[in-house]
């Protein structure tokens, strides 16, 4: 891990807030060159863009905050908590309403443009799970394995000198895969024109990659009975992910002339 990767004078560059950045600036590229081929207008991705981030953002503090509720009113939780902590699931479901709402205001095809986004937020996820490593926070659990990796200077655990499973990089590498996998569905299928069944591939890949991978993690965060807070949400997240790519997938759509096979 390094939380500071370098310093330019008195400009720290944390490697959290490095691999965000990247991960949202290649995001809108990706969107961006992806938009004309399935005849989008490129121009609008980033105003998309800008309100899908800020209501993801606000979403992920907003559940952050829900979860921890108790310890918030209790005193045990510190402003720098309240600041840096976020809820995955809180960012995916704030940005999902903050498009669909610009989407109603601009009059423009929602579940198209929801379809040419999804694809982009896991590659920003698999970034910002780099960033997560390099800060130290999302670990795993204690193992002895040769896989097993050290944590000494994080702000987020004390566990000096113990081995902690690398939770974060699993998670990156699943989110790069989960990238390049729904863009190759989408070229497959694009030209039946089933707006939505990629939205529904993401929610439905990403809920079930996100339930096993809590059986791994040792972070603190809320729960829900025996589940964790975010297993408790892939399950809707999973049924909604079922339900779209069901019933986008299997009604008729409109074929799309003139379209490129590929990206």
């Amino acid at each position: 891990m390094r939380q500071i990767l370098f310093e330019i004078g008195p400009i720290k560059v944390y490697g959290y807030g490095l691999m965000i950045a990247i991960g949202v600036v290649l995001a809108f590229i990706v969107a961006e060159r992806r938009a004309p081929k399935k005849g989008l207008d490129e121009d609008r991705i980033w105003s998309l863009g800008i309100w899908c981030a800020v209501g993801g953002f606000l979403g992920a503090k907003l559940l952050y905050v829900i979860t921890e509720w108790k310890s918030l009113f209790s005193g045990s939780l510190s402003f720098r908590d309240i600041l840096y902590g976020f809820v995955v699931y809180g960012g995916i479901i704030g940005g999902i309403l903050a498009g669909y709402l610009y989407c109603k205001v601009k009059k423009m095809n929602f579940l198209k443009y929801f379809d040419i986004v999804m694809p982009s937020i896991a590659l920003a996820q698999g970034f910002g799970r780099i960033g997560c490593f390099l800060a130290g926070c999302c670990y795993g659990r204690e193992t002895d394995a040769w896989y097993g990796m050290e944590f000494n200077h994080s702000v987020y655990h004390n566990m000096i000198g113990v081995k902690v499973i690398p939770t974060q990089l699993i998670m990156s590498v699943a989110n790069f895969a989960h990238f390049f996998l729904l863009v190759f569905i989408a070229n497959k299928i694009y030209k039946t024109g089933k707006d939505g069944v990629i939205a529904g591939c993401y929610l439905l890949f990403y809920s079930i990659g996100r339930f096993l991978i809590e059986f791994l993690r040792d972070d603190p965060r809320g729960g829900v009975g025996v589940l964790s807070t975010s297993q408790f949400i892939s399950l809707f997240i999973f049924a909604a992910g079922v339900g779209m790519v069901l019933f986008f997938g299997l009604r008729k759509g409109k074929t799309v002339q003139g379209a490129e096979k590929t990206e």
